[in-house]
């Protein structure tokens, strides 16, 4: 195996969003990019559909057998505010990687360029500003099916960038518990493991340790923080909206070891660009007793079979 560079410096960014607004998004995102850059980050990791956001609370209008025009004209919004790859809104968060030389993983909800379909979709950015690797989400979880459709390109399953660091990729938040689709990146060699999210519970924290411990790599965990202040008062699901907390998202974010210890701890209730320095001698070091496709596993009894 080709020997890889030891430090890297990296910045998860627990943001929030500018609700249903693509372009204020971006505008956010992207000076959050250079200041990441500025402070040497060499990766940067935002959250599960940061642009334009994560619709938490809101039903739009679906229940069992009907939908309502006011909940059609809320999903309009959202359906306008989705990104399309490539566009002219990728080209400027590609730029901004660009200028900060980094490798940037950033989530979206993207519109398919033919059909009317969205998607929870992860991207992956280099520092010469090209697009490396999109990921959409193979099974949105519960009502997210509402807005967003499973991904059915392989190209979209599991990709994988290779960094100087070693194989890096992502699942996007429920896709972390399907074990599986976990082996279908460890049998990809991958040492930083991304896990964008929107998924603040307490339980969560224990699956992203486990992650780390079973595939022996990095895991970043990040997610969003945003308030029922946040939403826009243009929304007609304001019922909906009111019977939220007023924290609605608190996030967690934070970054786990090889070996399943915090390399920096959870941060909750607040908006923050969270940095580490990570030694990447970590990785091979934790295979030496368990390598979870490696010579830890009984191919003759177990094989995973994966259709890209």
């Amino acid at each position: 195996m080709k020997l890889l560079e030891k430090k890297l410096r990296t910045a998860i960014v627990q943001a929030s969003p500018v609700m249903f607004d693509k372009t204020a998004s971006i505008d956010k995102v992207t000076c959050q990019i250079l200041e990441a850059g500025q402070q040497g980050a060499e990766l940067i990791v935002f959250p599960e559909s940061i642009i334009p956001c994560y619709p938490y609370g809101l039903t739009f209008g679906f229940t069992i057998g009907s939908r309502t025009d006011d909940g059609r004209k809320d999903w309009k919004l959202y359906y306008d505010n989705a990104v399309t790859v490539p566009s002219a809104d990728t080209d400027r968060i590609a730029e901004a990687a660009k200028k900060a030389h980094a490798y940037v993983s950033i989530g979206i909800t993207e519109r398919d360029t033919v059909n009317y379909s969205l998607y929870c979709t992860n991207l992956i950015f280099s520092p010469d500003g090209q697009l490396a690797a999109k990921h959409r989400k193979i099974k949105p979880t519960g009502a997210e099916r509402y807005i967003w459709a499973d991904s059915h390109t392989p190209d979209t399953y599991f990709p994988i960038v290779q960094t100087p660091w070693g194989p890096m990729g992502s699942l996007i938040c429920w896709e972390n518990y399907m074990p599986l689709a976990r082996v279908a990146l460890y049998q990809k060699g991958i040492s930083l493991y991304l896990a964008p999210n929107t998924n603040d519970n307490p339980e969560w924290q224990d699956t992203i340790r486990h992650i780390a411990i079973e595939g022996h790599c990095y895991v970043f965990n990040v997610d969003q923080y945003f308030t029922k202040s946040m939403y826009p008062s243009s929304l007609l699901a304001q019922d909906e909206i009111s019977r939220l907390k007023e924290e609605t998202c608190v996030g967690g974010s934070c970054i786990i070891d090889p070996y399943g210890h915090y390399v920096t701890e959870p941060v909750w209730n607040k908006e923050a660009i969270i940095y580490a320095d990570l030694d990447m001698d970590n990785v091979p070091m934790s295979h030496m007793e368990f390598d979870s496709t490696g010579h830890y596993t009984r191919p003759d009894i177990l094989d995973l079979q994966i259709r890209e």
